[in-house]
């Protein structure tokens, strides 16, 4: 009979489930930093560059609008001044400091003068709702043989047409009057397009004239008065942005 010492017991514990070896765990991945966000820039704005308003004239049909809201935006520490002025005084506004730049119809005496051509515009010829003249898309000079040609006294144009008829009373004195005058059904009257639309009636339509000079409209300012508000207005007309250079 076999002892029972002879079997021999193991005097070690069986590993309990918890001191089974654990496989090592995977180190987790670096969290990346926060970016900053990039700094946003200021808007571009430009410094006052002189004190009291930039002062504009403006002959009658010119259309500033859109230069002026850029200023009002690049400029709000300067504020600009539109000042009306007349065809038969631009030089003499120039001349006295009425102005300091000018919206201008050329042709001009332009000794001691900045001009920047703009842009040019066509002669129209206004006439009566339900003239015969009506019926043409464009007008020739010879349609105009025999018609009435009003010439108002603030004219800017100093057309002679050949086959026309003088008035036998006098010249209005406004381009508003003479077009009042046709719209009657007495004659016609030749200005520039911008001139018909200032004054556009719906008793007269005008008609594109064809075979006659455009009229061209400029910006002009004194030589000796190029100041920093003069050549910001420059830039703005000639498409520059807040951060161009002047060169």
């Amino acid at each position: 009979m076999a002892s029972s010492h002879g079997r021999r017991r193991s005097s070690g514990k069986r590993p309990t489930d918890a001191a089974k070896k654990r496989p090592s765990a995977k180190p987790s991945p670096a969290k990346p930093r926060p970016r900053k966000p990039a700094p946003v820039a200021a808007p571009a704005r430009v410094e006052p560059v002189a004190s009291g308003p930039f002062r504009l004239g403006a002959i009658p049909g010119a259309t500033p609008g859109k230069w002026i809201d850029v200023w009002k935006d690049r400029m709000p520490a300067n504020p600009l001044e539109l000042v009306p002025i007349e065809v038969a005084t631009q030089r003499g506004s120039l001349d006295d400091g009425s102005v300091d730049a000018a919206l201008v119809r050329l042709p001009m005496d332009n000794d001691g003068l900045h001009v920047i051509p703009l842009y040019d515009e066509r002669p129209v010829v206004v006439m009566a709702k339900d003239s015969h003249l009506t019926a043409a898309d464009e007008l020739e000079l010879t349609d105009l043989a025999g018609e009435v040609l009003i010439v108002p006294a603030d004219d800017v144009l100093g057309m002679d047409i050949a086959g026309t008829i003088t008035p036998a009373f006098a010249p209005p004195a406004t381009t508003a009057d003479a077009i009042a005058t046709v719209a009657a059904g007495v004659g016609v009257v030749v200005v520039p397009m911008s001139l018909a639309r200032l004054h556009r009636r719906r008793d007269a339509d005008y008609r594109p004239l064809r075979g006659v000079a455009p009229s061209s409209v400029a910006l002009a300012w004194p030589v000796d008065g190029t100041t920093p508000a003069v050549e910001a207005f420059v830039g703005i007309v000639r498409g520059r942005t807040a951060n161009s250079s002047r060169g």
